[in-house]
């Protein structure tokens, strides 16, 4: 059965891809190039996957916004 997920997409400080599935609590992996990074992060999902089970709860992407605070 094949699953879609979304996957959010990051680049740290030190030029490292960092990338997170929000469904999956704790699904995150990280790598130097775009390509590696999706390699990783599918890899990331399936074994997410074997632990969680079926007990996953669908999401629907909405957007990605970017705020302002003081620190």
């Amino acid at each position: 059965m094949q699953r879609e997920f979304d996957v959010v997409i990051e680049r740290d400080s030190a030029g490292y891809y960092v990338a997170s599935v929000p469904a999956l609590r704790g699904c995150h992996t990280q790598a130097r190039s775009l390509d590696q990074l999706m390699e990783r992060m599918r890899e990331a999902v399936e074994l997410c996957l074997e632990v969680e089970g079926e007990e996953i709860e669908p999401m629907t992407f909405v957007g990605v916004q970017r705020i302002s605070v003081a620190a």
